[in-house]
């Protein structure tokens, strides 16, 4: 029972020093509720195992007894985080407490699903052998929704039914989500939102797409397939979304809609396309007209949804930025009149483009320390 117990212990703490990088081993032993002495032996122990380590404090310029803090140990597990966008990749290798020691990337425009899948897996390869023994597992943020069996279906890349496998067949573990999903609980975690009850949080790549989080925790619904917001009839009925549907909010919003609108052919690049015209001349009035889009369907969900906060990354940033008047008067005249006094936030991510692999290293981290714990 008692080595059952310092092995909760252990556990505790080693998820302390991941969610707080640089804390006092007097701190977390404050925040787990052990004394000292105990705090001690299980650094020790955490320290023998390769999991943890003291490193000295940055100068604080004030006299006494320097102060060590909780670092990664040197020898200690990594985990791999991708995030596959519509038009790149890119993969990190991680630390406990979030720091990447490494990264490597590459371009997909329009490349079917096994030829991307191959480069990312090569890339992965070649940090496994880079940092030998030490890899654990792998996260994975994706541009489309995925089901508990690890099948992607993003249909605006053309990568659908995809694998994810792929990506590591013989990985010890392996996790994905959909990149505004990851991006969320990342926000909540080390971003914007961190201290919101309810977050809601929207981004636009090539799409929109959204989450919740609810008290820490992330909705993803029944199925995994939660959040998919650019898919709520908001848009116009007459213009038919990749996925099927009808008049997608998504559709509405994105770098399709500007091309649409400029009466430009449709962008292979939707996120590059988007990002060089808006806040241009030649922009103009049409970004108003998706900033308009886009406040009216946050109204409706915070209508909805009842969030505290709502962040907003990718492309909607952009549109936060060049027209924010429209987007937030589109927003105020959507919300019931109850909510007008005192209306959520609107506010871009801290995280930025760093959201969706963040938030794939974090899911990665908390399935290991699972694991390890």
């Amino acid at each position: 029972m008692a080595e059952q117990k310092k092995m909760t212990r252990s556990a505790e703490l080693l998820r302390v020093a991941h969610a707080r990088p640089g804390i006092t081993r007097a701190e977390a032993a404050r925040l787990i509720g052990v004394g000292t002495g105990a705090a001690t032996e299980l650094v020790a122990r955490l320290a023998q195992a390769s999991l943890l380590a003291e490193a000295p404090a940055a100068p604080s310029g004030s006299r006494g007894r320097p102060t060590s803090v909780l670092v990664a140990h040197p020898s200690g597990p990594l985990v791999l985080a991708v995030a596959m966008r519509h038009e790149d990749w890119r993969i990190d290798a991680v630390e406990l407490g979030g720091t990447t020691l490494a990264s490597a990337s590459g371009e997909h425009a329009s490349t079917a699903w096994p030829e991307v899948a191959a480069a990312v897996f090569a890339a992965a390869d070649q940090m496994r052998s880079r940092y030998a023994g030490r890899v654990r597992a792998m996260g994975v943020s994706l541009p489309g929704p995925v089901s508990p069996e690890l099948r992607l279906d993003a249909a605006n890349v053309g990568w659908v039914d995809a694998d994810l496998t792929r990506l590591w067949p013989d990985a010890p573990l392996l996790v994905a989500g959909n990149d505004a999903s990851l991006a969320a609980a990342a926000e909540s975690t080390r971003g914007a939102a961190v201290g919101a009850e309810v977050a809601l949080h929207l981004r636009i790549e090539g799409g929109l797409g959204g989450a919740v989080v609810d008290h820490g925790r992330l909705l993803i619904g029944a199925s995994g397939a939660g959040g998919e917001f650019g898919h709520m009839p908001f848009g116009d009925p007459a213009i038919v979304c990749p996925c099927g549907a009808s008049g997608c909010w998504g559709t509405a919003v994105d770098g399709t809609a500007l091309a649409r609108l400029l009466g430009d052919l449709e962008p292979p690049d939707p996120v590059t396309y988007a990002r060089r015209v808006i806040g241009t001349a030649r922009g103009g009035s049409v970004v108003g007209v998706l900033a308009t889009a886009l406040g009216r369907g946050i109204a409706g969900l915070v209508n909805g949804l009842d969030p505290d906060l709502v962040t907003l990354g990718g492309v909607a940033v952009d549109l936060l930025a060049a027209a924010p008047e429209e987007l937030n008067a589109a927003y105020r005249a959507g919300l019931m009149g109850f909510r007008r006094p005192t209306p959520p936030p609107v506010v871009a991510a801290a995280l930025g483009d760093e959201g969706p692999i963040a938030g794939a290293a974090e899911e990665a981290w908390s399935a290991l320390l699972t694991r390890l714990g």
